[in-house]
């Protein structure tokens, strides 16, 4: 489906509840609630004589991904499912190299190869620098330079600690030359986000805000000029983002040497930071560039829903914390919902309950029938969401959620060099899995 661009915004979907399933050669269990940041014990054996009854299953306990293939009667097609590679920990980022290799960052600090026949490369890629490691922080995103094939240019963001006090962390971005080899040179850090949170004591904030190691952003992207966006969270510190002189929720636009372009909307402006594109953002963990279209497009985590789907545009005001359509983690009343002068509202939104969307990707090509044009999002919800459009280039309210029988946290979604899907799963025991058309 072909999308028009440059037309009036429609009206954002919003999606409460479960999304409708694909349809596969088994029975799909129902969309499952959003995982907490750590999960409940198991519940206890039951007492008395049913001490020997069966536990009752925890849905937030990992599932244990197998060998596969699986196969999917989807409401557009047939999909095979197939795994390329196991052995990955909490996998964040994947970038395709040229030669059909790929690089797969892990949360712990890791970089991978994982070669075009699927094989994990057992040494990872040294030189990086030391990276904080707490709950949901480390290292995130890879993405290579524009002309990679060239000056074989790689970008890496990660979670830093400040060295006088491990407490007070921020955002930060690496440049580095890579050879093909198990070591980075020529390496640089070429953006520290201005959003260090952490030191003690810690602000009083509202709204039952989560903690201090949480909420970096870190996803990146190059669009069609060769400018470099990345996505810095709130850090769980709202108060912070509608101020306009650090980068705590910000969408961020640099060169490629990590210099501020001349042309941002805010150069030159008192009381900006220069880097800063737009503002209004939570916790963004998905961001893309459309081959097709040139947009940048981005997912970004809500409160307790409020999980948001954002077409990202020059200068505007994305609404946090002063606009959310979801709900404060201890109930606290939201100051605005939607349709509010000078925020601009998500063209769609899920949750409650919360469907914690990672990385997304649009998917150009006929390689599987029906998809052409679809956005695909990967759900921390366990769900791989398909989302098609209108006549105005705005969602238009078709989703499908993919492979949620699988029951895998998925983290990050790209659409490769040979015209598949590609997905990572945000487990500790990690995999990459590929979608083919299904016969």
């Amino acid at each position: 489906m072909k999308r028009v661009i440059g037309l009036a915004m429609g009206a954002a979907l919003v999606c409460t509840g479960a999304i409708a399933s694909a349809q596969t050669d088994t029975a799909t269990a129902p969309a499952p609630a959003a995982e907490p940041a750590a999960a409940p014990a198991a519940p206890a054996a039951p007492s008395g004589d049913e001490g020997d009854a069966p536990k009752a299953p925890n849905p937030f306990l990992p599932v244990p991904l197998g060998d596969g293939p699986w196969d999917y009667q989807t409401e557009k097609a047939k999909i095979h499912v197939e795994v390329v590679t196991k052995g990955l920990e909490r996998p964040w980022g994947m970038a395709f190299l040229p030669n059909g290799d790929m690089l797969v960052t892990e949360r712990p600090g890791r970089l991978r190869i994982v070669s075009k026949a699927g094989v994990l490369d057992p040494t990872p890629i040294a030189g990086l620098p030391e990276v904080y490691h707490v709950g949901i922080a480390g290292l995130m995103d890879v993405v290579l330079h524009p002309d990679f094939a060239k000056n074989r240019l790689i970008y890496l963001s990660y979670s830093k600690a400040d060295p006088k006090d491990p407490k007070n962390t921020t955002l930060a971005v690496l440049r580095a030359k890579w050879d093909g080899s198990h070591q980075l040179s020529d390496v640089k850090e070429i953006f520290e986000a201005d959003a260090w949170y952490g030191k003690e004591p810690v602000p009083a904030k509202c709204c039952g805000q989560g903690p201090v190691y949480g909420s970096y952003g870190g996803r990146m992207a190059f669009d069609t000029e060769g400018y470099l966006f990345i996505a810095s969270g709130d850090r769980n510190y709202g108060e912070m983002v509608q101020k306009t002189d650090n980068h705590f929720g910000k969408i961020l636009r640099l060169n490629d040497d990590g210099s501020v372009p001349d042309d941002n909307p805010y150069v030159g402006e008192k009381d900006w930071k220069p880097e800063i594109w737009t503002i209004g953002h939570r916790n963004p963990t998905g961001l893309t560039v459309d081959s097709e279209y040139g947009e940048i497009w981005s997912t970004e985590f809500g409160p307790r829903g409020g999980d948001e789907l954002n077409r990202i545009k020059r200068g505007e005001n994305y609404g946090w914390m002063d606009v959310t359509q979801g709900h404060h983690y201890d109930d606290t009343p939201a100051k605005f919902i939607k349709d509010e002068p000078g925020f601009v509202d998500p063209l769609a939104v899920w949750g409650p309950p919360s469907a914690n969307p990672g990385n997304l990707t649009f998917y150009h090509g006929r390689k599987i029938p029906g998809w052409d044009g679809n956005l695909f999002i990967a759900m921390m919800n366990k769900s791989l969401l398909r989302l098609e459009f209108d006549s105005k280039g705005d969602p238009s309210g078709k989703q499908e959620a993919l492979l949620e029988d699988l029951k895998q946290r998925l983290r990050d979604v790209r659409q490769g060099p040979d015209g598949n899907l590609y997905v990572l799963t945000d487990e500790n025991a990690g995999v990459m899995l590929k979608i083919t058309a299904g016969k």
